[in-house]
């Protein structure tokens, strides 16, 4: 009857009733908002060694890598997505700096500030490697200013980010107050769209604990939903969390036939008043559904923007469907942006004789890749060359050394035929610039150290041990009971839980960071020269680096 009504009422009035029914159909058409997201950029202004691993699209049984990632084709896939929607939002979850290459980290991470602010960026949930230099430094980062200790590092002012850092979950415990704001709302053709960010509750764990001292991390759903109230009373019925927190999928970069992790439980926590979720922290990709909404994660290093379309009911203000695409940002596919261009080139032009620098060569690729046991021959070369450095009596007398694998951060690539290895190649490896400890430990504390590797972690994080060390651990013991104090050698020799050893660890460690509290406990701490420059030395003093055999950890069931 009512379409009747309208035919006769054109067929009456001509052309404007076609128009007034024209627009009286466009009025009730849903709101259409494309959100484009990034997640864990780590500072790769320059497109990562390796891209991104896929499934090949051939075969399905193999993957294939695609040369994917860096600012200026992320810049250009930005432009030309937010050219063709009427309203978009460019946002992230996270980790945007911190563990960066050295083009980066050799500025304080400044020149990635810039560079997202330049490509766009609105809004982005500060990660836990925001918090790598301590709250003061991630302040400064989004109001801009020198560094208190340094003189700008910079090649002009630095003003901070132009997007808006947002920390819902991490609170002043002196004010009572977020360090950052805990979201933001932004308004299309007069309906509200909110964005909280946060990161997660963990956060304190995997930093510089002295970094984020006085500091409070809540628990990531209550401290949404506690929020949802306020954002409904301002009108914001369609809510967008940005959470630096992840899962781990068994399918390819836009796909969810499975997803596992700490994201799964928080947002099954989450107010129904969520309608989308964009998270990070695992470096991995997935586009999911999860307790009826979208979640969504975009790998690493630039190498995906997600491409999320919600549309929005105009009379209800909610949402009512959300779809995305894990977009690869294909740097064959995708030109590069001059603006990002000119911003590189400028940096590269102070930076480069040192990232270009030689230092030696490698004999094959040296890679994070874990052996069953938890073991990667680069970690092994890393512990290695943090023992070697501190072995001697007057460089701190140490009997082994273990390294984090979270402070591993690129693989070491054979780029060619020669397998030359570059400082900034090294750098990228060992980015955080952290120095080295060496400190005392008994026997039975190493036991502890080790069996910390799975207590209260979200997955287990096995220690890089330097080659005179092993042990064995057994899977199918409960935690705390993995490790048999009587495979732990040193040299070969077993240790003596009374006994007291001289270890090198670094000081994120040292300070009790990855859960590792037992060193904190450490005696007679000696500081040493930085990670970096450990393996640097190492590099250098052995001209070719051999790939290790992987066998210092030993895993039983």
């Amino acid at each position: 009857m009512k379409l009747r009504t309208t035919l006769l009422a054109a067929a009456a009035f001509g052309t404007f009733a076609l128009v007034a029914t024209a627009a009286s159909a466009q009025a009730v058409d849903p709101l259409e908002v494309t959100l484009l997201a990034i997640n864990d950029f780590h500072g790769n202004l320059k497109p990562p060694g390796g891209g991104i691993r896929i499934k090949d699209p051939a075969d399905a049984t193999k993957t294939v890598n695609v040369p994917a990632g860096g600012s200026e084709a992320i810049a250009t896939l930005v432009k030309q997505k937010r050219a063709v929607a009427k309203n978009s939002v460019f946002v992230a979850a996270g980790d945007l700096i911190g563990a960066t290459p050295l083009l980066s980290a050799l500025f304080a991470d400044e020149p990635t500030i810039e560079s997202l602010s330049l490509m766009g960026l609105e809004i982005s949930a500060v990660g836990n490697h925001e918090f790598d230099k301590g709250v003061t430094e991630l302040l400064r980062k989004q109001n801009g200013g020198c560094q208190a200790d340094k003189s700008c590092l910079a090649l002009h002012p630095f003003l901070g980010a132009k997007f808006q850092y947002l920390a819902a979950s991490t609170v002043d415990t002196k004010t009572g107050k977020t360090i950052l704001p805990s979201y933001v709302i932004k308004t299309f053709e007069g309906i509200s769209v909110a964005f909280v960010g946060l990161t997660l509750k963990g956060t304190p764990d995997i930093v510089l604990p002295s970094g984020v001292a006085g500091v409070q991390f809540k628990d990531e759903a209550e401290t949404v939903n506690a929020l949802v109230p306020e954002l409904k009373g301002k009108g914001a019925e369609a809510i967008v969390v940005l959470i630096h927190e992840g899962g781990f999928p068994t399918g390819d970069y836009n796909e969810c036939p499975g997803i596992s992790g700490p994201i799964v439980d928080i947002v099954k926590k989450f107010d129904k008043a969520v309608d989308v979720v964009v998270s990070g922290h695992t470096h991995k990709a997935y586009n999911c559904a999860i307790d009826g909404r979208l979640v969504t994660s975009g790998d690493k290093f630039g190498t995906i923007v997600t491409e999320i379309k919600v549309k929005i009911d105009r009379k209800t203000r909610d949402v009512i469907e959300a779809k995305a695409d894990n977009v690869i940002v294909r740097t064959d596919t995708y030109a590069k942006d001059p603006e990002q261009t000119a911003l590189i080139a400028a940096y590269e032009k102070v930076a480069g004789p040192l990232i270009d620098r030689p230092v030696g060569k490698i004999a094959a690729s040296l890679t994070r890749e874990e052996s069953p046991a938890g073991e990667s021959v680069l970690g092994d070369v890393v512990a290695d060359a943090q023992y070697e450095l501190t072995k001697a009596a007057d460089k701190g007398a140490a009997a082994f050394a273990v390294t984090n694998p979270g402070g591993i951060r690129a693989d070491l690539l054979k780029k060619n035929d020669e397998g030359k290895v570059s400082y900034g190649d090294v750098f990228a490896a060992q980015p955080f610039g952290n120095n080295l400890v060496t400190l005392t430990l008994s026997g039975a504390e190493i036991d502890t150290m080790l069996e910390q590797q799975w207590i209260k972690q979200p997955k287990p994080r096995i220690l890089q041990v330097s080659k005179n060390f092993s042990y064995t651990w057994d899977a199918a013991k409960p935690e705390g009971e993995r490790v048999d104090i009587t495979s732990i050698t040193i040299d070969g020799k077993p240790i003596d839980p009374a006994g007291s050893y001289r270890v090198t660890v670094n000081n994120f460690l040292a300070d009790g960071g990855d859960g590792f509290r037992v060193l904190k406990s450490g005696r007679d701490q000696l500081p040493g020269i930085f990670d970096v420059d450990a393996l640097e030395a190492l590099i250098i003093a052995k001209g070719t680096v051999e790939p290790t055999a992987r066998d210092r950890i030993k895993r039983v069931n």
